[in-house]
């Protein structure tokens, strides 16, 4: 145990220990014994320094000696210094949907680039269960140090708070928005298994034919391509039976199957079965994709005010320190620009959401919030 000395002029009788054992009676009780030592011998006693103790009587700035005053901006510029070195171990970044769905594709992308620039491993973990609710509640419920995110969809912290009766966990309150990843326009596939259908048009036609007999897929109850198929039925008066599934990869084996008819998913999720003509992607939204540009847009299919699109994030837990806020989006924006990495998401139909900050990108999930939840209602969506 160790202290720093004080001249004896500066000494209190109100003595405070800065983090020693013994109490401030003990310590006059030694003063006091040395005084009466020194008296015995009829000598002066006047020591030469004291254990640095805060005298609660005066500033404490007036009881620091010289070496403390000049270390304490020392001290303080530290503060800065220990946020810059996060991070200092592995980062987990949980997907809530399973391998080979869009979201799982895009975070695997990003995470070499993420610990070339961080330093530090960018572990990807899959976590699925409800549509994303599940992966995404585990990472709000996580120590906020910076060492555990999610990477989620629209549909886990704007979607669902208007799909579920309850979630176990608050997306405004529970998770802070670190930074946007990608936009994710949809498209319209069917199966080429005994269903002849080639537009929207016809799609239409058969499930009035057959009202509640043909089925879709989504990658989970409450996902952008479930709520993209609800609202596809309510504006078109048409019934089918929604089918989730725990991904993307799985939502696309079963419309290849025929196991079901239709199914809403990215064009770089269904473009290599369309061409071998297991699938056939029959509509694009908002627009005509660049990366099929043979296929119609659902303004030029006639449903123009469908919307059918989704985007990605990163949140971590509350509370996170807003440094490691800061540095982490800084990475993730720097990662989105690199050529390489853009060129790969713009190839799967999924561009880049560049140049968002922390506050940008928290303006733009309350307008979201603000869009959505009223999209949800009028569908008609619901999840247990």
């Amino acid at each position: 145990m160790t202290f720093s000395r004080l001249p004896y002029e500066r000494y209190s009788k109100r003595l405070v220990w800065d983090g020693g054992g013994r109490s401030d009676i003990v310590m006059n009780r030694v003063l006091r014994a040395k005084k009466r030592q020194a008296r015995l011998r009829r000598t002066s006693f006047r020591p030469k320094g004291l254990f640095l103790m805060h005298d609660r009587t005066k500033p404490a700035a007036a009881l620091l000696g010289r070496r403390s005053v000049l270390a304490a901006p020392l001290a303080a510029a530290a503060l800065p210094v220990a946020a810059q070195a996060w991070p200092t171990k592995p980062i987990r970044f949980v997907v809530p949907l399973g391998p080979g769905g869009a979201t799982d594709i895009v975070m695997r992308i990003l995470a070499p680039k993420l610990a070339e620039i961080l330093g530090q491993p960018c572990l990807v973990e899959n976590r699925v269960g409800a549509g994303g609710v599940v992966g995404t509640d585990n990472v709000a419920k996580s120590a906020p140090d910076g060492y555990s995110f999610v990477h989620a969809a629209v549909a886990s912290v704007v979607i669902a708070t208007a799909l579920f009766r309850s979630l176990p966990y608050d997306p405004e309150k529970d998770l802070t928005n670190i930074s946007p990843t990608v936009f994710v326009p949809l498209t319209l596939s069917v199966t080429t298994k005994n269903f002849n259908v080639t537009s929207l048009k016809e799609l239409i036609a058969e499930m009035k034919a057959r009202p509640g007999q043909l089925s879709f897929a989504s990658n989970g109850t409450g996902a952008t391509s479930h709520l993209a198929g609800a609202n596809l039925l309510r504006l078109t008066g048409c019934e089918a039976v929604h089918v989730p599934y725990r991904s993307g990869a799985e939502a696309l084996t079963a419309l290849v199957n025929g196991d079901v008819q239709w199914a809403f998913d990215i064009a770089v999720l269904h473009r290599e079965q369309a061409r071998g003509g297991h699938i056939r992607m029959i509509m694009a939204t908002p627009e005509r994709q660049p990366l099929i540009p043979e296929v119609p847009s659902n303004t030029e299919a006639g449903l123009p005010e469908l919307k059918a699109y989704s985007w990605f994030g990163i949140f971590g837990p509350a509370g996170l320190p807003q440094p490691i806020v800061e540095r982490l989006a800084a990475a993730i924006g720097q990662a989105l620009a690199d050529p390489v990495i853009r060129e790969r998401l713009e190839q799967t139909g999924m561009p880049p959401m560049l140049d968002y900050t922390p506050a940008k990108f928290e303006a733009f999930i309350k307008s979201e919030r603000n869009f959505w939840p009223p999209i949800v209602r009028a569908s008609g969506a619901t999840a247990q």
